[in-house]
């Protein structure tokens, strides 16, 4: 089995294990969102589904979008003054969001994930779900905006 077929296999599996029919579509759908790592918009990946799927609906993305998070399987990034965009990486990381061009780098952080653990369990707080956003301008747009 190569991982494309693992990949589906799991994402029929989730789909299934929440009532849900895993169509065509909807697979394609999930592989579009769940194996991108660059934040997409639900805009994005309705026009690189449309490519395979002509007649897929946005409605028909936005509703799957929404199966994935209430299967915990995917997030979505509120972004002022953007389109929400969706991460699919539901570990503890943090997600840092230029405010000016809207990019958001990753970074996780073994600190980070052993500081939290540490608070909660101080705190006797059992975590379901942990994120991390941190605001602010990447080096790029931080570097255009110095005077010269």
């Amino acid at each position: 089995m190569n991982s494309t077929q693992q990949s589906d296999s799991v994402i029929i599996s989730a789909l299934r294990r929440g009532g849900y029919k895993a169509t065509p579509q909807r697979i394609e759908i999930c592989r579009s969102v769940l194996g991108c790592r660059e934040h997409p918009s639900a805009q994005k990946i309705y026009g690189k589904v449309k490519k395979a799927y002509p007649t897929v609906s946005l409605a028909t993305i936005y509703k799957t979008l929404e199966i994935l998070k209430e299967l915990g399987m995917l997030q979505e990034l509120s972004i002022p003054q953007g389109q929400a965009r969706l991460d699919p990486n539901m570990n503890l990381h943090i997600n840092m969001i230029c405010l000016q061009c809207g990019k958001i780098i990753d970074s996780d952080s073994e600190s980070l994930q052993e500081d939290l653990k540490r608070v909660a369990a101080e705190a006797k707080f059992s975590t379901a779900l942990q994120r991390i956003d941190i605001y602010g301008k990447c080096e790029k747009c931080a570097v255009s905006r110095k005077p010269s």
